[in-house]
């Protein structure tokens, strides 16, 4: 995933890392459908800690976004 222009905070990354580890993941992820492929419309931070943690699946929910 790559978003231009978006910093991510290094730092909330790995405090939600962390408390995927003790916790597991709290809140989903919240994506649309764009054609064949789905868009985060809502946490980057999680995705980028689950990844980080090596998750090749993560807790999301397909909502109705307009495009931006």
């Amino acid at each position: 995933f790559h978003a231009p222009g978006l910093d991510l905070l290094i730092q909330r990354v790995d405090e939600l890392a962390q408390s995927m580890l003790k916790d597991g993941q709290q809140t989903p992820i919240l994506v649309r459908v764009d054609g064949a492929r789905f868009v985060l419309v809502e946490g980057l931070h999680r995705l980028e800690a689950a990844k980080a943690l090596g998750e090749k699946t993560i807790i999301g929910f397909r909502v109705d976004a307009r495009k931006h």
